[in-house]
């Protein structure tokens, strides 16, 4: 007897949720994957941008970690992934 009122838990129906578990997980960004990694706060979090906060600029900030060059963008100690000289982010501190 079929019973719409009582589904049963079929092999079907665990594999096909095990399927996307797994492309749930696979799908995670690159950016929380590597902010995970890094130990490091995402870009949002910070509420990052690529224009400076006035005088504020991430080239005149303690976390910044320079690139190859002044114009290309860098690194920062708190923010994950690659960070424009000219950004900001609620992490600012000036140099002294």
């Amino acid at each position: 007897m079929n019973d719409a009122n009582n589904p049963r838990l079929t092999r079907r129906a665990v594999l096909k949720s095990a399927v996307m578990l797994a492309t749930a997980v696979t799908a995670l960004s690159g950016t929380v994957q590597q902010a995970l990694a890094d130990n490091k706060a995402t870009k949002a979090a910070m509420q990052y941008r690529d224009k400076p906060n006035g005088k504020s600029e991430c080239s005149n900030c303690i976390q910044f970690i320079p690139g190859q060059t002044p114009k290309s963008k860098g690194t920062c100690k708190v923010v994950s992934g690659e960070i424009s000289p000219h950004g900001w982010c609620i992490a600012y501190a000036p140099k002294s």
